[in-house]
C-alpha cells in the first residue's frame, strides 16, 4: 500500500525543530530521506522526475490547452491507507442556483455515535479544476484517525461559474452541516473547515465570512498551502522573497522550477492570480473573500492550522498569514514540510509527509 517505510512517518512525528518566519514560530518537519534542508525528499524527487519523463514522451500539447485539458492534467493517483471500515455517503444541496455535491465519510462503528468532530474539506485545483476524488483518500484517512465525520465538497468551478459561485457553495455547505449536525452525529462546537491550495483559499475566506456573519459555526480552519492573496505584489506587510528559499546547487534547476506559484517576475509585477478565469473583474481581487490577506481585520477568527511545503511558492504567504492571525489574537499553528513541493496532499501512499499531515489534522480535530 505504501511506497515508503512506515518508520519514515514515525520520524516525521518526532520532529520538533522550530524556526521563525516574520515573527511566526514554524515547526519544521525534516524530510526522512533528503540530505538536508534545501534538498528534495527522495520520494518526491523520484515522483517529479518520473512525471517529467512521461510528459517528455507525450505528444506536444497545444500552446493554449483547453480548460478540460488543464483539468485532466491535475491530481495524482493516491492510495487508500484506511485499515477500518468507513461508510461513504453522497447527497446534493442547493446554493442559489447551484447544485453542490457533498460527500461524507465516517467510521461504520461510529455511525450512531453523537458529538463527533467534523471537517468540511474544499479540494484544490486553481478554482477551475480539481475534484473531490483526488482528496477522497486523505479525507477518509482523517475520518478514521480522528473518528470524525469528514465532508468533501464538490463546489462550482470557474470559468463556467466565476466568483462568488464556488465560495458561496462552500458557505452553503458549512451552514447545511451546522443545521443538520444531529443527523450527522456532529457536535456543532467541533466543526472545522479545510482545504488545499485554492481550497485553502476558500477555507480561509469562509472563515472570514463566518465571523462577519456572526454565525461562528467554525471552530478550526485547516489551511494547506493556501493562496491568501491574488496580488503578486502590493500586499500590505507581505512580499515574495526568493532569497527565503534555501536551495542546494545540485538540484537548483529542478527546485527553482517548482517554486513558481505566486512568484512575481519583478517588484512591479502587477498581475492578478487567475484574473481572467476565476474573477469577474480585476477589482474583485481586492475582496477579502478572494484575498483573505487583505481583510480589514483578522480578529475574531477561528483557531488555525497552517501547512506549508519547503519548495512551494505559496509557502511564504502561508506562513505570513499564520503570523497575521496570531498577531490578531487567533490561536495559530504553522508546520512546514521540508523536501516536498506544492500539492503533496495528493500523494497519499507515495509520500510519508502526506500521511503525517493527515495525522496532524486528525489530532487537531480530536482536540476540539
Amino acid at each position: 500500500m505504501r511506497e515508503y517505510d512506515k518508520q519514515e512517518v514515525a520520524f516525521l512525528q518526532k520532529q520538533d525543530t522550530m524556526v521563525t518566519y516574520e515573527g511566526m514560530p514554524v515547526l519544521i518537519k525534516k524530510s526522512p530521506t533528503a540530505k538536508a534542508s534545501g534538498w528534495l525528499d527522495e520520494h518526491e524527487r523520484a515522483l517529479i522526475e518520473r512525471q517529467r519523463a512521461e510528459q517528455a514522451k507525450a505528444p506536444s500539447e497545444p500552446k493554449e490547452p483547453s480548460v478540460q485539458e488543464i483539468r485532466d492534467s491535475m491530481g495524482f493517483p493516491n492510495r487508500n491507507l484506511c485499515t477500518e471500515e468507513l461508510y461513504t455517503k453522497f447527497e446534493t444541496i442547493h446554493a442559489g442556483g447551484n447544485e453542490v455535491g457533498l460527500w461524507r465519510y465516517y467510521k461504520r462503528f461510529s455511525e450512531r455515535k453523537p458529538g463527533k468532530p467534523c471537517l468540511i474539506f474544499f479540494h484544490g485545483g486553481g478554482w477551475l479544476g480539481g475534484t473531490p476524488y483526488t482528496v477522497e483518500n486523505p479525507c477518509r484517512l482523517i475520518a478514521q484517525l480522528a473518528d470524525a465525520v469528514v465532508f468533501n465538497v464538490d463546489y462550482s468551478l470557474a470559468p463556467e461559474k466565476k466568483f462568488p459561485n464556488g465560495f458561496q457553495d462552500c458557505c452553503a455547505a458549512v451552514r447545511h452541516v451546522w443545521e443538520h449536525a444531529e443527523e450527522y452525529g456532529v457536535d456543532r462546537q467541533k466543526i472545522a473547515v479545510g482545504g488545499d491550495s485554492a481550497g485553502g483559499n476558500l477555507a480561509a475566506a469562509v472563515s472570514l465570512w463566518d465571523r462577519d456573519m456572526g454565525t461562528h459555526d467554525i471552530a478550526l480552519q485547516v489551511l494547506i498551502y493556501p493562496c491568501v492573496t491574488m496580488l503578486y505584489t502590493g500586499n500590505p506587510g507581505y512580499r515574495f522573497d526568493l532569497g527565503a528559499f534555501e536551495i542546494c546547487e545540485e538540484q537548483r534547476e529542478l527546485i527553482d522550477s517548482l517554486i513558481c506559484i505566486a512568484r512575481p517576475q519583478s517588484e512591479e509585477d502587477n498581475r492578478i492570480e487567475m484574473e481572467h478565469v476565476y474573477l469577474p473583474n480585476r477589482e474583485t481581487a481586492y475582496h477579502p473573500y478572494v484575498s483573505p490577506l487583505l481583510a480589514l481585520s483578522h480578529r475574531g477568527l477561528p483557531k488555525a492550522l497552517c501547512i506549508s511545503a519547503e519548495f512551494d511558492g505559496l509557502r511564504l504567504q502561508t506562513e505570513y498569514y499564520a503570523g497575521l492571525l496570531r498577531k490578531n489574537g487567533c490561536e495559530a499553528r504553522a508546520i512546514r514540510y521540508n523536501g516536498v513541493s506544492h500539492a503533496f496532499l495528493d500523494k497519499l501512499g507515495f509520500l510519508p509527509q502526506t500521511e503525517d499531515l493527515c495525522m496532524e489534522i486528525a489530532q487537531e480535530l480530536k482536540q476540539l
